[in-house]
């Protein structure tokens, strides 16, 4: 989707920054309309690699506040999770505060697959691809931070998860006040009862690597010609910058958007079966509600600074909205 947080590059610049971070010239260039925040483009190169170069908003753009160093956060996650055996793209070049862009920039090994959300599946393999992405989703959150919480390059941390996620929530909602979005409820009120629910983020204690962006079209799928004409596989997980130190309950909010977690969803048994530990401490249900309000919030504030087309993102706000205001009722039947 179009944004104005999306930056533009020429051609030119685009060969010279290829040049001067891989030593390589770029023999064609197109940009990928998917994602919402930074300009993507894949590129072929004239020493035979298709890569993808990612290129952050201007720094002196106002975005939201957690949106501080996105391609820094998405740098650190490769790092650790490529680690850690989580399939991924192969991150090549990392550039921070670059003259040339005036910004941040990373450049990644294209995919060859496709994304979730464009493949046509039988609902045998879009089973088989959720038991698939609750192992890696339990793989992932093996990944353990130093003891601090949140989001540490945008500065919203604490100490501990209520902490540190009531410091990201008043963010989300400050970000509401400064861009007057339209709301289901009053700010006062979403923020009396994000802090009169807690205390059901103590029984967090340890900063899981959560990505909290796990939806279908950022998830690639291998081609029919990878899979040897059998059964899809997952490729890659792409698109971090979301990613926080937190609770892994957070992870299964966007894979189950505008919907809920199910017991019977093959993502928990997969995420089971590869050692994770699905929460079923009383608190859970809240805490899947303060983390799927605290989502849909930023769905509705982050409008403000990237001024979505409004024919395309009218239904996204109103069926966003909706949610919104069921979170808020689970959080107020406490």
């Amino acid at each position: 989707m179009d944004s104005r947080t999306k930056r533009r590059l020429s051609p030119a610049q685009l060969r010279t920054l290829v040049l001067h971070a891989l030593g390589a010239g770029v023999v064609s260039a197109r940009e990928l309309p998917d994602g919402y925040a930074n300009a993507v483009w894949r590129l072929e190169l004239d020493d035979g690699r298709d890569v993808v170069l990612k290129v952050g908003p201007p720094p002196d753009l106002e975005l939201l506040r957690y949106e501080r160093d996105l391609l820094r956060t998405e740098a650190m996650v490769y790092h650790l999770a490529s680690a850690a055996g989580l399939p991924l793209p192969a991150l090549l070049h990392a550039r921070y505060d670059d003259p040339m862009v005036g910004g941040d920039y990373l450049i990644l090994t294209a995919l060859d697959g496709v994304p979730w959300n464009r493949a046509s599946l039988s609902p045998e393999e879009e089973s088989g691809l959720r038991f698939e992405l609750g192992r890696h989703l339990a793989r992932l959150h093996t990944i353990l931070g130093d003891g601090v919480y949140g989001y540490p390059y945008a500065g919203l941390t604490g100490r501990s998860w209520r902490e540190a996620f009531l410091a990201m929530a008043g963010a989300i909602l400050d970000d509401a006040v400064r861009y007057a979005t339209p709301l289901p409820a009053s700010i006062l009120e979403i923020a009396g009862l994000v802090h009169a629910n807690a205390d059901a983020l103590d029984r967090v204690t340890r900063p899981a690597l959560v990505h909290f962006d796990v939806w279908p079209g950022n998830v690639f799928l291998t081609g029919p010609e990878d899979a040897g004409g059998g059964t899809p596989r997952i490729q890659a997980l792409i698109d971090h910058e979301r990613a926080f130190w937190g609770d892994p309950l957070a992870d299964f909010v966007t894979p189950t958007l505008f919907g809920d977690l199910r017991d019977d969803d093959p993502m928990l048994a997969g995420y089971r079966e590869a050692g994770g530990i699905v929460p079923a401490d009383p608190e859970a249900p809240i805490r899947d509600a303060l983390y799927r309000a605290y989502l849909y919030l930023i769905m509705l504030v982050e409008d403000g600074p990237r001024q979505y087309p409004e024919e395309s993102y009218a239904p996204v706000r109103a069926r966003t909205a909706e949610c919104l205001a069921r979170s808020l009722d689970v959080l107020r039947g406490r």
